[in-house]
């Protein structure tokens, strides 16, 4: 063999290692992260969840953050779900939770260890979701929640969720900023809730609406640092819409609009 085929062999070889360590550690990452999602309690309720007819199947995931994944799921009649699953294994807002969970007269006596809080977690977002769906607030419906995973409404279409604000901007910001005043009172007066961190990152936009999501952390009226909160999602929402050129109310006004 020649010195220059004997070249090209040995950069055709290393080229191959390369990918081969490529691979290994993409399949390692993946698995790491399968391994943090689906520990054996969390599979036992996704099975539980499909023997009952819930779910029909899990696809893949839609999104990632700190504290929970959400997949796409279908039931049987190929109806889309949104398969949110906590992550049981993560303590790191664990402390963040408390304060939203400290005064809410729903959850008293709630146990201090991660897994406990994180259950407790989840359910308290099926309970927020039913009431400001109840309420006619526009968030995705509860479907059933078990443990660390809660299955709801997809709000988009083939696994692909529908943008957030931060995303796209409304075509008709006016009319939306309107529309999450009016979601805003009607969570306040008829859920008896404040959703606690409302911002551009979590309505989404979907068939010319908004849609709220991300309610585990709203918290009743009754709740010590309810007002605080809610002053705190109209500054938020404010300062988005002030940025496309909307004439919003000042936080007083809007927050005697949202009380009634």
């Amino acid at each position: 063999m020649s010195k220059r085929a004997q070249k090209k062999l040995a950069h055709k070889e290393k080229r191959v290692e390369r990918r081969d360590k490529m691979l290994e550690h993409d399949f390692s990452s993946e698995r790491a992260t399968f391994e943090e999602v689906f520990d054996q309690a969390t599979l036992m309720v996704i099975y539980e969840l499909l023997k009952s007819g819930v779910l029909y199947e899990v696809h893949g995931i839609v999104n990632a953050g700190k504290e929970a994944r959400v997949y796409w799921g279908k039931n049987k009649e190929g109806k889309d779900f949104a398969v949110k699953i906590y992550l049981t294994a993560s303590a790191e807002f664990r402390k963040g939770m408390l304060k939203y969970i400290e005064g809410d007269y729903r959850f008293k006596g709630v146990k201090r260890d991660t897994r406990s809080l994180i259950f407790t977690w989840a359910q308290k977002e099926y309970r927020n979701l039913e009431q400001a769906s109840r309420a006619k607030v526009r968030v995705p419906r509860p479907v059933a929640v078990k443990n660390n995973v809660l299955v709801m409404e997809f709000i988009g279409k083939n696994g692909v969720n529908a943008s957030s604000l931060k995303e796209q901007v409304p075509s008709d910001p006016e009319e939306v900023y309107e529309v999450l005043l009016t979601y805003l009172k009607r969570l306040y007066c008829k859920a008896e809730l404040v959703h606690s961190d409302l911002s551009e990152y979590n309505i989404m936009m979907w068939d010319g609406k908004p849609v709220i999501f991300d309610m585990a952390q709203a918290v009743p009226t009754s709740h010590p640092m309810a007002e605080f909160f809610l002053r705190r999602d109209i500054a938020n929402v404010n300062r988005f819409f002030k940025r496309l050129g909307v004439k919003v109310l000042s936080v007083d006004e809007a927050y005697k609009k949202v009380v009634g």
